[in-house]
This record gives structure tokens, C-alpha cells and sequence, in this order.
């Protein structure tokens, strides 16, 4: 346990270029050294129509989303992000907090997600604070690490049970934030089947739900990753197209994956084609065309 904590220590202490080039090199590793994920990653992004140069910056990227995790979580809680951050569409968020109601930002897999939710907290947090929902991680002292680390001054965490639901109904009620990742595999019970490049995915209806039962704005934001180390650049903006008032969650489910699935072709380098998407919890109903 000791040697994870001190690795990780020295991790937090490199410049973050350093930590993207060896990011790079782990992102390869993984992809030569796991067939079952070169296989995955390769199919999720054939569906997506993704050619091979595009895939290849997208196996170096996933490497680089886990080596900046360190300096992420392991600087002081108030201390704000160490490296450049950039913002896009600020207004959109601006807009979004103007309307006096809750407010539900969507982010898919995409870019840095992590560094989405403490940007949000450290520009908008003070007027309207953030519960980001997560799913814990197995190993212990892991999930001991991510509790700790992803608590910061206005960003609160909720875990991807039915209790982190209620959780995030009660800020949304307080008329705070939340964001959540819409393209995360949710448990049984919790999801229904709906298309996302053009292969049935079990779709969390949560994202639908928390906008229809409370009332709450609705946006969608993401974490550009720059090269080089050179920070990065927070995207904000508009659902691509609006929540169905009707045809249940099979269309709101339907409807979001189609909204997350045109933000991720504006940087398919740096979304998580290896994540098992398509994946049947156990117990789940298989939909039409799942594998």
C-alpha cells in the first residue's frame, strides 16, 4: 500500500508535460499488451467511423488521462488547478446559472473529465456549487484516494448508487449543479437500451430524469486536453438537441446519447474508445443487438 502512495507522490510532483509523454507511452503499453482492450478499443471506434491515425492519438490519450490524475488529486484541497486552464463558452454556463434554477452538465468520456468538474468549482463554485456522481473504485485504497482527493471547496461527490441519487435530487432542489457522464455503463434497473454509434448501449436514464423531476437547466461541458503540457481548454455549450417531452426514457436515453455522440466527434483523439460501453450488467434484460 505504501508503494502506490509514494509513486503516485512523485508523480504529483512532475511538470505535466512529463507526465503526458509518459502518459503517452503508457497508453501503448496497454493497448500492445491487452488483447481484449486493443479489441474493444478497436471496435468501439470502427462503429464511430474513427480511421486508424485518429486511433492511434486516441490509445497514447487514454495513457495521458491516467498519468495526470496524480498532480490532479494530490495537491492541496485549496490550491486551485496548477496548469493553465482555458475556457470556452463560459457564457453558456453564465446563461445556464442566470436562469435561477438547478443545473445538469452532462460530460461524456471525453478529454479530461476530471479536470471539467474542479474547473467548474473553481470558477462558478462560490455563486453555485457542483456534485459530480462517480463510480468508487474496487481496490480500497484506491477509493479511499479518489474520496479524498476529488473533495475540493464548492465540488462535492456522489457515488452511483440509489443514495448518490438522492443526493444529487436534493442540490439540484437547492438549486445548485451536478454533472454526471452520461455514457457511463449505469447499474441494473437503472438504464434502458438505446443506440449510441449505432450499437445498442444500456444508457443510464438518471441524466433525463434529475432535468424532468426537478426542473433543472440542462448543458454539456468537457475537457479539451492541450499538447505538450500545455493545459487545457474547458468547453461549455448547449444540448446539441433538446430532451423529448415524451416516448419515455427509451427517447430521452436515445435523444442524450445522440448529444454526446456529436460532442465526441469534435475530438475523438481523446475519448475513451476502450471503455467497455457496450457491456450488459449483470442481471439486465439484453437489448436487441447486444453483445
Amino acid at each position: 500500500m505504501d508503494i502506490p502512495h509514494r509513486l503516485l507522490g512523485w508523480l504529483a510532483r512532475r511538470s505535466l508535460r512529463l507526465l503526458h509523454a509518459l502518459g503517452g507511452v503508457l497508453g501503448w503499453a496497454g493497448y500492445l499488451l491487452s488483447a481484449s482492450y486493443r479489441q474493444r478499443l478497436k471496435a468501439n471506434a470502427a462503429l464511430a467511423g474513427i480511421g486508424p491515425a485518429e486511433r492511434r492519438a486516441a490509445v497514447a490519450d487514454a495513457g495521458r488521462l491516467v498519468m495526470e490524475l496524480p498532480r490532479l488529486w494530490l495537491r492541496p484541497r485549496h490550491l486551485p488547478i496548477a496548469d493553465p486552464v482555458h475556457w470556452d463558452g463560459a457564457e453558456i454556463v453564465e446563461d445556464l446559472l442566470a436562469q435561477g434554477r438547478g443545473l445538469v452538465l452532462l460530460t461524456p468520456h471525453l478529454g479530461s473529465f476530471e479536470v471539467a468538474a474542479q474547473a467548474y468549482a473553481e470558477r462558478f463554485g462560490a455563486r453555485q456549487p457542483v456534485t459530480v456522481l462517480y463510480r468508487p473504485a474496487r481496490q480500497p485504497w484506491l477509493r479511499e484516494l479518489e474520496e479524498t482527493a476529488r473533495a475540493r471547496p464548492a465540488l462535492a461527490t456522489a457515488p452511483a448508487s440509489l443514495a448518490g441519487v438522492r443526493q444529487m435530487m436534493r442540490a439540484l432542489r437547492r438549486g445548485e449543479t451536478v454533472g454526471l457522464l452520461p455514457d457511463q455503463v449505469p447499474p441494473v434497473g437503472m438504464g434502458v437500451w438505446a443506440p449510441f454509434f449505432g450499437r445498442p448501449a444500456y444508457t443510464m436514464t438518471l441524466a433525463a430524469r434529475l432535468v424532468q423531476q426537478t426542473g433543472a437547466a440542462v448543458g454539456v461541458m468537457w475537457c479539451e486536453r492541450l499538447p505538450r503540457g500545455g493545459g487545457y481548454v474547458v468547453h461549455a455549450m448547449p444540448l446539441p438537441e433538446p430532451l423529448p417531452e415524451h416516448g419515455g426514457d427509451e427517447a430521452a436515453a436515445a435523444a442524450i446519447n445522440r448529444c454526446m455522440e456529436a460532442v465526441i466527434r469534435l475530438k475523438p483523439t481523446q475519448y475513451l474508445w476502450g471503455y467497455h460501453r457496450y457491456k450488459s450488467p449483470r442481471g439486465a434484460a439484453t437489448g436487441a443487438g447486444a453483445a
